[in-house]
This record gives structure tokens, C-alpha cells and sequence, in this order.
């Protein structure tokens, strides 16, 4: 038996346009609009993530030099792998 997780309402104001596009696309495809909704902010959320991780990737090629081996780091640590 799966339990449900707790449902927050969200209200927002969208075009006409763009409302009457999501109803059609949900209508054609039996799909739920706040299914649909709640899955188009989860993508975004985690594109935009995957953005902010790639900037933080290029920010740090420049201390590239700098950096040591995963090895070297435990030994400054004084841990042995095993």
C-alpha cells in the first residue's frame, strides 16, 4: 500500500493561452493537470540545478592546479584506505 504525501495548494496566474494549451495537452492524454504541473516544476527545478552544478564545475577549473589527489587528501587526513 503506497501512502500519499501531503498536497500543498499553489495558485498562479498563467495566460489564457498557455492554460487552454495545458488543458488540451492533459485532456488528449488523460493526464491530471496538477500531475502535469507538479512534473513540469519538478524538471525545470532540477534542469536549473543541473546549470548551477555545471557553473560551479567551470568556476573551478581554474583551481585546477591547485587540487590534490583523492589519495593524497586522506593521508593529509591521516586515514588509510582500505
Amino acid at each position: 500500500m503506497r501512502t500519499r504525501k501531503p498536497k500543498s495548494p499553489l495558485a498562479v496566474k498563467i495566460s489564457s493561452i498557455v492554460a487552454e494549451r495545458m488543458r488540451n495537452y492533459c485532456a488528449a492524454r488523460g493526464i491530471k493537470q496538477g500531475f502535469f504541473v507538479e512534473k513540469a516544476l519538478l524538471e525545470q527545478l532540477e534542469r536549473e540545478k543541473l546549470a548551477e552544478d555545471f557553473l560551479d564545475l567551470r568556476k573551478g577549473k581554474n583551481r585546477e592546479a591547485d587540487s590534490i589527489s583523492f589519495e593524497e587528501y586522506l593521508r593529509k587526513k591521516h586515514v588509510r584506505p582500505e
